[in-house]
Parts: C-alpha cells; sequence; structure tokens
C-alpha cells in the first residue's frame, strides 16, 4: 500500500471548477423561461443545481482525503446497497416514474437515481476483480465470464426501468476497463457480435427506441413527433455560428427545445456561446480526460489504475453520447453532459468520482 502522499492534481481540481461554474451559469440561463412559466421562479432549476453542487463539491474534497484503497475493501458491499437500490427503484410506491421510466427514488422533494451511483459501485468492484484475478484475464472461462455476469445483471435490472442510456454508458465503461486490463481482442469481437445482435433486439422490442432511430436517419420524416428533439437542438446550434447569440439570448430555451437545462444543455450553450463556446467546453473536458489519463499512468498499483481509468472511461463515453445526441450524430437517448447537465444524482455522481481519482493522483508518480 502506498505509503507517500502527495498534493492532489491542481489542474484537475481547476478544470472540474471550471466545468461545474459553466455548468451552473447555463442551468440557469437554459431553464429560467421554463422555470417561471411552471414554478413561477426563474431560479428554480439554478438554485437546486447550486444545491447539488455544494453537496458534491464536499463529497468531492472529503472522498479525495479518503484513501482509494478503502474502496477495495468495501467495493462488495457497496455494489450489494447498489443492486438493492435498482431493486426498490422498482417496487410502485417507491420507484418514482419520470419522462417514462421509473428509475428514482423519492425523498422528500428530492429523488435519487441508483442506476447512477451503481456506474460508479460497478467500477470500484469491478477494478477489484480485475487487480486480483490478472492472470485469470485472458482466461474465456475464468476472467471474461465471471467480469462480464455482473456487469450485464446489473445492465439487466436497469433496463427494466427501463434506461437505455445509463446502462450503456455503464457497460461501455466495463468493456473499457477489461480490455485495458488485457483481454484477449478474439473474445470481445466474439462478444461484441452477440451484443451487437442484443442491441438491436431491445430496440426492436421498444416502438419508441425504434422511432429514435429513424428520426435520427431523417428527422423531417415526423418533425413535431420522434424528430422534434433532434431538429429543436439543430436549429439552436445553427444560429449560435462561431460567437453565438450572447449569454441569455438563447430562442429555443422559449418551449421550443424541450427542458434544455438537461440533455440538450449543449444545444443551449453552443446557441448562446457559439462555436467558441462550445469548442472550449469540449477542450475543458479533453484536460480532464488527459489528467487522468496520466493519474491511471502513474498510479502505483493495479487497483488504483484499473479505477482511474474506469472513471475517466465514464466521463468520455458519457460526453461523446451526449453531445453526439445533440449535434445530430447518434440517435437521441437519455444522457446527461457531465457537470453541465441539471441532475443532482448525476452531478454528485461525478464529482465523487473526481474526487476518487483525485486521492489516486495523491499517491501517482507522473
Amino acid at each position: 500500500m502506498p505509503l507517500k502522499k502527495s498534493n492532489p492534481d491542481f489542474i484537475l481540481i481547476i478544470v472540474t471548477l471550471s466545468l461545474l461554474s459553466i455548468g451552473l451559469i447555463m442551468v440557469y440561463s437554459a431553464s429560467a423561461i421554463w422555470a417561471t412559466y411552471k414554478f413561477d421562479d426563474s431560479f428554480f432549476f439554478a438554485k437546486r443545481q447550486v444545491l447539488f453542487a455544494g453537496v458534491g463539491i464536499l463529497a468531492m474534497f472529503f472522498i479525495m482525503n479518503i484513501d482509494y484503497w478503502t474502496w477495495r475493501t468495501w467495493a462488495k458491499v457497496i455494489i450489494i446497497i447498489c443492486f438493492i437500490l435498482l431493486v426498490l427503484v422498482l417496487i410502485p410506491g417507491i420507484g418514482v416514474w419520470r419522462n417514462g421510466s421509473r428509475s428514482w427514488i423519492g425523498i422528500g422533494a428530492f429523488a435519487i437515481q441508483p442506476s447512477e451511483f451503481m456506474k460508479l459501485a460497478m467500477i470500484a468492484f469491478l477494478a477489484k476483480f480485475l487487480s486480483e484475478r490478472q492472470k485469470y484475464i485472458t482466461s474465456f472461462k475464468k476472467g471474461l465470464v465471471p467480469s462480464l455476469s455482473l456487469v450485464f445483471l446489473a445492465f439487466g435490472m436497469i433496463m427494466l426501468q427501463p434506461d437505455l442510456g445509463t446502462g450503456t454508458v455503464m457497460v461501455g465503461t466495463c468493456v473499457v476497463m477489461i480490455f485495458i486490463s488485457g483481454a484477449r481482442i478474439s473474445h470481445f469481437v466474439g462478444l461484441g457480435l452477440i451484443g451487437v445482435v442484443g442491441f438491436i433486439g431491445l430496440i426492436i422490442s421498444a416502438p419508441y427506441r425504434i422511432k429514435r432511430i429513424t428520426s435520427f436517419l431523417d428527422p423531417w420524416e415526423d418533425p413535431l413527433g420522434s424528430g422534434f428533439q433532434m431538429i429543436q437542438s439543430l436549429l439552436a446550434i445553427g444560429p449560435g455560428g462561431l460567437f453565438g447569440l450572447g449569454l441569455g439570448q438563447s430562442r429555443q430555451k422559449f418551449f421550443y427545445l424541450p427542458e434544455p437545462q438537461t440533455d440538450f444543455i449543449f444545444a443551449i450553450l453552443s446557441e448562446e456561446l457559439g462555436f467558441i463556446g462550445g469548442s472550449f467546453v469540449i477542450l475543458l473536458f479533453a484536460l480532464l480526460l488527459w489528467r487522468g489519463i496520466r493519474i491511471a499512468l502513474g498510479a502505483p498499483d493495479l487497483y488504483g489504475s484499473f479505477l482511474a481509468v474506469g472513471i475517466i472511461a465514464m466521463v468520455a463515453i458519457q460526453v461523446m453520447i451526449n453531445i453526439g445526441v445533440v449535434t445530430g450524430l447518434i440517435p437521441v437517448t437519455g444522457i446527461t453532459l457531465p457537470f453541465l447537465s441539471y441532475g443532482g444524482s448525476s452531478l454528485t455522481l461525478m464529482l465523487m468520482a473526481v474526487g476518487v481519482l483525485l486521492n489516486i493522483s495523491r499517491y501517482a508518480r507522473y
């Protein structure tokens, strides 16, 4: 176990707080009109996001000072608790329906999303599993199957909500971790083919997912239905041009783009701050991932490396999916943009994950 502790990665802290600050500003800008109409309070979403951010920052700095080996010790307990929460969220009266999914557990005026915390729990557990069974990872029976079985069990429970977006991020993150650990490419090719067939089956099984695919290929086929969000998103990004319409000057937030403070906040940001503003945010994410990769490479043990890889893979996959959806590169799915989109569970989870990464950086040598 590493003994010498140094200062946490200062650049990672600055980048994270910068993204969070931009997110708070954009949540207010994107939600003010909708919040005024629905709650007679333009700061309704912004105030809650500030609260979430405050809790998340406290959690980040608290976790930054907890040795990351603690998560290895408690990984089994944590993942069992998350599985229990995934079961509870499916029970009527406990689970709360929002936007067609039973993904939240209500706690007073707030709600938590267990599937978000399962992502981090799975990363911690899989990092423990891979670091302890490194010599078996090239074995399909002893390495790949046991590691993926738990992942797909969690994915299946998340799909019962249903929440394809969060499940996809979790599976993608775990696949990256297993690949980095040294699993055979031939095994991945076979499983990849099975995964593609299964993914197609999930799409076919739900008519709304088929509509999302067809609207992605031609959103103008149903401009007032399945293609509405994508069209409105592109109508926000296009007029933004190079420098944008100006902060607070978005037109699409006037009830054209549904709930713009959540999954499509990048569209409002691009409309108001233009190509320059959008590129700056992407650059900040690139810097965050660069620092994460350096921390993973410099970690003193396999567990720290796998844990860091999982965290940065989770952030990278979520950013790529969200921006890909907003810019019309992939079909619409419900994925928040880390640190920017409105949402308590997502924001708190991401800041907690950065806290773990910061603690690893205190032992890393780079």
